[in-house]
């Protein structure tokens, strides 16, 4: 019985722990006291699971006979969940991953096509293909509707090189700058040689631009060989 109890215990520990990882991860979770339990009772053996605020589970069972068994994890600290964050984020319905540059990761998004093309007509992909490192905020296609009818197919034409170019490289800054680097009333000088302002409220980061305009992040730390990306709602626009 006691084996019986054990592959059982095994089998329920295995999922609660991964179903409350996972759950605490997204936020998802929600009890009435500090930490989170449940009880169940299957086929004689009883399993109660205990997950605590700071990700760790801890898991009993007992069957009908009076067999015990007990079994606890503790969630990933410092650099091991550092290496799960670095994994890869879905950006445009594609694995944005480390091991790609800034570039290379940005062409298999579906969501900046727009930006790509500005990039290639602006002359920028080797630049951004270099070392860096970058931070980019990458304006979607959706960022770039949102700007004056026609003024999208007016910056990609040849004669207006150099102003395509002002105000892409507004949208990067020198290092690699991870949201939690981002602090509320903080100046960022961009390659293009003006100022963004981080606005910080929680977890929400806001970019304000020279012209008042103000621009979303909505996924953070899209982390590339070379930099970092940060996706935003809006074409941030330098005063020049």
């Amino acid at each position: 019985m006691k084996k019986y109890l054990l592959s059982t215990l095994a089998l329920s520990f295995l999922l609660s722990a991964g179903s409350a990882s996972s759950a605490l991860a997204q936020g998802t979770m929600k009890s009435k006291s500090d930490d989170e339990k449940t009880k169940t009772t299957e086929n004689g053996v009883t399993t109660k699971t205990k997950v605590a605020k700071d990700g760790k589970v801890k898991v009993k069972g007992e069957s009908k006979d009076g067999a015990k068994l007990k079994a606890t994890t503790k969630p990933r600290k410092g650099s091991d969940m550092k290496d799960m964050s670095m994994s890869g984020v879905m950006v445009g319905g594609a694995m944005m991953t480390p091991d790609k540059d800034i570039v290379d990761n940005a062409v298999n998004s579906s969501d900046h096509t727009t930006l790509v093309a500005a990039v290639k007509a602006a002359g920028l992909v080797e630049t951004m293909k270099s070392a860096g490192p970058f931070t980019v905020f990458a304006p979607t296609n959706a960022a770039f509707n949102k700007l004056p009818a026609g003024t999208v197919d007016m910056l990609v034409m040849p004669e207006n090189k150099q102003k395509l170019t002002t105000v892409l490289t507004y949208h990067v800054v020198p290092g690699r700058l991870m949201a939690a680097d981002l602090k509320d009333g903080q100046t960022l000088t961009t390659v293009e040689g003006e100022t963004l302002m981080v606005h910080r409220k929680g977890n929400s980061v806001m970019l304000h631009d020279a012209k008042g305009g103000m621009a979303n992040v909505s996924i953070a730390d899209v982390v590339s060989s070379n930099g970092v990306t940060h996706v935003i709602d809006t074409v941030l626009m330098p005063a020049k």
